[in-house]
């Protein structure tokens, strides 16, 4: 498989996995969230023809599993393994060729899959495995490049914008539209909005938000920095969850901006759609909707824990954050940065680093003083 075809996929995959979520909600417009859309697939054989229908077999058997963790909450993962003989093909209603191409042994496109809700449903209530397929009201996204010497603001229609449009945005749990930055709105606007002012969200919502055709607006602001070799994220704004304010940097392998601009942007959106399952999960989540989940502080206090969280692929990240957030206990927390291998990790806990080994420990998460600092890792 070609590298960039599988770096593709991997992305998909960690776009598709959900975050905090627990039992299901039949939305009017939930049937959309049953349609993996633009998903890459990629196989080589014998010939041209036998090429094509292995790509479409692992394909739709792929989908099919990236279906499954967009719906299924994280925590009840495991019970995924009960639905693992389920044979996609007998699930899927169409498949749709957005784009391929083939040689004389190989074929690559990328393809819609999509699956019959109801079937989907039932094969999970069969299993008792919970679900949740409503989307959240659609965001309007506006990509920003922040960069330069002073900073100036501009409109990104580059990578940036690029790998946004590059993910699912119309079948995710949390829809989104990408906008432009309008010439209008100023550069202190920006300004207020990623130091967190209250006056800037209010004035990108009253002043702006008749232009964009809603109030739920964010910013996602783009700092790249090619000699350090590091690329700065803020979301910035209003989902369906409420007022957004979340800043994350990422290591640049390699200085490939490219890359680390569609990590970056996958993780964004794991936010939003994290945020929104977390307050339809029940009503301790949705008793604290004005913070950003990721960065909430329950005022619950506890020593401050700084470690490495060490993983082998982004979607074993994915699975350690939603564990972090779904312990007890756990306050203020906050990643600093994230690579392709391991995120720098800071929060509050009851009795410690100590403390929070044996919290972790029995969730499949080992906490270990090493050398180097404290370093957590799966015991899976």
């Amino acid at each position: 498989m070609h590298a960039r075809r599988s770096l593709a996929i991997v992305l998909w995959v960690w776009m598709a996995t959900a975050h905090l979520c627990a039992g299901s909600a039949f939305a009017a417009g939930a049937d959309s969230a049953y349609t993996i859309a633009n998903y890459p697939v990629d196989a080589t054989a014998a010939n041209a023809v036998a090429a094509k229908q292995q790509a479409l077999a692992d394909g739709q058997q792929a989908a099919f599993r990236s279906l499954l963790k967009r719906i299924v909450p994280v925590t009840a993962y495991k019970q995924l393994t009960r639905v693992k003989d389920i044979k996609a093909a007998n699930l899927i209603s169409g498949v749709t060729v957005r784009s391929e191409k083939n040689s004389a042994t190989d074929y690559l496109a990328n393809l819609d899959f999509s699956f019959q809700a109801d079937a989907v449903r039932a094969e999970l209530s069969r299993q008792s495995i919970p679900f949740v397929d409503e989307q959240a009201p659609p965001v309007g996204l506006i990509t920003v490049l922040l960069q330069g010497n002073p900073p100036a603001v501009t409109n990104d229609t580059g990578l940036w914008r690029r790998a946004w449009t590059g993910l699912d945005l119309k079948h995710t749990i949390t829809p989104v539209t990408v906008q432009d930055l309008k010439p209008e709105i100023h550069a202190d606007t920006v300004s207020m909005l990623l130091a967190g002012d209250g006056n800037g969200l209010r004035i990108l919502n009253d002043e702006y938000g008749d232009e964009y055709g809603t109030k739920l607006i964010v910013m996602a602001v783009a700092e790249p920095d090619m000699v350090a070799k590091k690329l700065t994220v803020t979301l910035a704004g209003q989902d369906a969850v409420g007022p957004l304010l979340l800043k994350r940097t990422y290591r640049m392998t390699n200085g490939d901006l490219g890359y680390t601009s569609e990590l970056a942007a996958v993780i964004a959106l794991g936010v939003l759609e994290g945020r929104w399952k977390a307050i339809k999960s029940g009503p301790a989540q949705q008793a604290s909707t004005g913070a950003p989940v990721w960065s909430a502080s329950t005022g619950a206090g506890g020593e401050v824990v700084r470690f490495t969280a060490s993983f082998v692929d982004p979607g074993q990240w994915n699975e350690i954050r939603a564990q972090l957030l779904d312990t007890p206990g756990v306050d203020s927390l906050e990643i600093a940065t994230v690579s392709d291998r391991d995120a720098d990790v800071s929060l509050r806990f009851p009795g410690g680093a100590r403390g929070l080994a044996d919290a972790l420990g029995a969730r499949g998460l080992s906490l270990a003083n090493t050398s180097g600092g404290w370093v957590l890792r799966p015991n899976y």
